[in-house]
């Protein structure tokens, strides 16, 4: 399994597609086998979603998304987990040991 999470300075960005970059984790077998940065190539709508779909990930995990874009990963066949905060390496142990819920609360595009 492949999963992003959007990044700033080591933590979960507050807004997906405005991020400094992309923190793309290989999981298998519920242990992390990679670890890789990859600069935010641009917010354009409609792009992220496919560029980080050619890259082969299935979940991506943010703190805040636009529902068009969340619509977008969907078609995708990725999963959003929003609302995350915090260090990016202890939000990635939380999903490991899945305890990291979804929370589109904390998103300003969803009020």
């Amino acid at each position: 399994m492949r999963v992003a999470v959007a990044c700033d300075s080591g933590k979960v960005a507050l807004h997906f597609g405005r991020c400094e970059c992309y923190v793309i984790f290989d999981i298998e077998n519920g242990k992390i086998v990679k670890k890789e940065i990859v600069p935010n190539p641009g917010h354009k709508p409609g792009f992220l979603p496919e560029f980080l779909a050619k890259k082969g990930v299935q979940k991506v995990i943010c703190c805040g998304i636009g529902p068009r874009a969340v619509q977008l990963f969907e078609s995708f066949g990725i999963e959003v987990i929003a609302g995350a905060e915090g260090d990016v390496n202890e939000i990635i142990r939380k999903f490991l040991a899945g305890r990291l819920k979804s929370d589109f609360s904390r998103c300003e595009h969803f009020q």
